[in-house]
């Protein structure tokens, strides 16, 4: 979803420790904006941290502490075949990956990163490198 149909603003709520040093570290990366992430339907209810590039979502963290990242069907078919994410279930778009403790910090941020490279115009051919090279540096299996 686009910032400008997001609706209110809201400054992001804290998260669990692991999910909210990712969100934390998100929001200083270059031209990123971290805001409340609403429950579907209701701006009166938060739902996690949204971020953003420009007008594209880079992805956001529900409270619950799972990640949904956007990069594209193509990406998220690669990092599902290599066990570095899950499918959303309501999107061949979107990547998900439950952000459990610390040891997730660094996946969670790698996977944020691809999205933020992919706003910044990351070719899909470019994208498929980086996870190819990830994963052949023996990257950790999505849990």
């Amino acid at each position: 979803m686009r910032l400008a149909q997001k609706g209110r603003y809201a400054p992001p709520p804290e998260l669990e420790p692991a999910a909210q040093r990712v969100s934390q570290l998100l929001a200083h990366w270059p031209g990123v904006k971290a805001r409340a992430h609403w429950l579907l339907g209701d701006e009166t209810v938060v739902d996690g941290a949204d971020f953003y590039f420009g007008q594209e979502e880079v992805g956001h963290i529900h409270l619950d502490s799972e990640a949904h990242v956007f990069i594209g069907k193509a990406g998220v078919d690669s990092l599902v075949s290599l066990g570095l994410a899950r499918r959303f279930h309501w999107s061949r778009d979107i990547a998900a990956f439950q952000i459990r403790g610390q040891r997730d910090v660094a996946h969670a941020l790698w996977l944020f990163e691809l999205s933020y490279e992919r706003c910044r115009g990351l070719s899909v051919a470019g994208l498929l490198a980086r996870i190819s090279q990830y994963a052949a540096q023996g990257a950790r299996r999505a849990g």
